[in-house]
């Protein structure tokens, strides 16, 4: 027999579920949005050292020297930002099926 309750539950259990899923993707947009600001603010004050530093180069050789570390900690940091912004996105994805997953493993049979 079918039941008003039943239905008025299961609407308020997906209706919470999709709340709680809009929260976490919230939540992981803005952590992914403050990654991104942090990586460009220390960005921008990595470059601005840099172009001090420069311009108080007298030769050549100096100027290649801070050139090529600038080079290359500009490229470390870039590839370490990448990493945690990607798992930043990995989480996202994680997050947003989650409840997916929920009602999916509620429709599936058991695995024998």
């Amino acid at each position: 027999m079918f039941k008003v309750e039943d239905f008025q539950n299961y609407g308020k259990e997906h209706f919470e579920t999709c709340v709680a899923s809009a929260t976490s993707v919230q939540h992981g947009l803005q952590a992914i949005a403050s990654a991104y600001g942090d990586y460009t603010k220390k960005s921008f004050e990595d470059t601005k050292s840099f172009v001090e530093k420069l311009s108080g180069v007298k030769s050549l050789d100096k100027a290649m020297e801070a050139q090529t570390d600038f080079a290359r900690s500009a490229y470390e940091t870039f590839v370490a930002e990448s990493q945690k912004i990607a798992g930043l996105y990995s989480d996202l994805a994680k997050q947003a099926f989650k409840p997916v997953e929920t009602v999916v493993s509620k429709f599936t049979p058991a695995a024998q």
